[in-house]
C-alpha cells in the first residue's frame, strides 16, 4: 500500500517502477481512500498503542494505492525493498530511504507474513479484482 504521504508528494510512479524493476508482478491495484472505519479495522492490531489515533488520521487524510504483488519469496523480498519502518534506519536505495519523511509518514506498507498478506489482500480486493 502506497500511503497518503507518498501519494501527496507525487511518488506513485517512482515507487511502482522500483517495485516492478525488483521483479514483482502487480496482480491487483487500485487508487482509493480509506474511511476512518477502514483504517481502524486495517490497523486494529495497533488499537491499544498511543499512536493509533494519529495513524488512523494519517491514513485517512488522502488517497492511497493498494496493490497485490506476486513474486517468489514476495513478503521477504518486499520487506527488503521497502526498508526499515524508520527511514532514518532504512538501507540506501530502499523505498522508505528514498521517499519517506519519518517513522510516522513512511511512504509504504508491506505485509509482514504470508498469512497477513492474504488477510490484507482480501481487505482491499474482491476475487474478481485480482488477475
Amino acid at each position: 500500500m502506497i500511503k497518503p504521504d507518498a501519494v501527496e508528494n507525487g511518488h506513485i510512479g517512482a515507487i511502482l517502477e522500483k517495485i516492478t524493476a525488483a521483479g514483482f508482478k502487480i496482480v491487483a491495484m487500485k487508487y482509493t481512500q480509506l474511511s476512518v472505519r477502514d483504517a481502524q479495522e486495517f490497523y486494529a492490531i495497533h488499537k491499544e498503542r498511543p499512536f493509533f489515533g494519529e495513524l488512523v488520521e494519517f491514513m485517512t487524510r488522502g488517497p492511497i494505492v493498494s496493490a497485490i504483488l506476486e513474486k517468489e519469496n514476495a513478503v521477504e523480498d518486499f520487506r527488503a525493498l521497502i526498508g526499515a519502518t524508520n527511514p532514518a534506519e532504512a538501507a540506501e536505495g530502499t523505498v522508505r530511504k528514498m521517499f519517506a519523511k519519518d517513522i510516522a509518514e513512511n511512504a509504504i506498507h508491506g505485509s509482514d507474513s504470508d498469512e497477513n498478506a492474504a488477510i490484507e489482500s482480501a481487505f482491499h480486493f474482491s476475487g474478481r479484482e485480482i488477475f
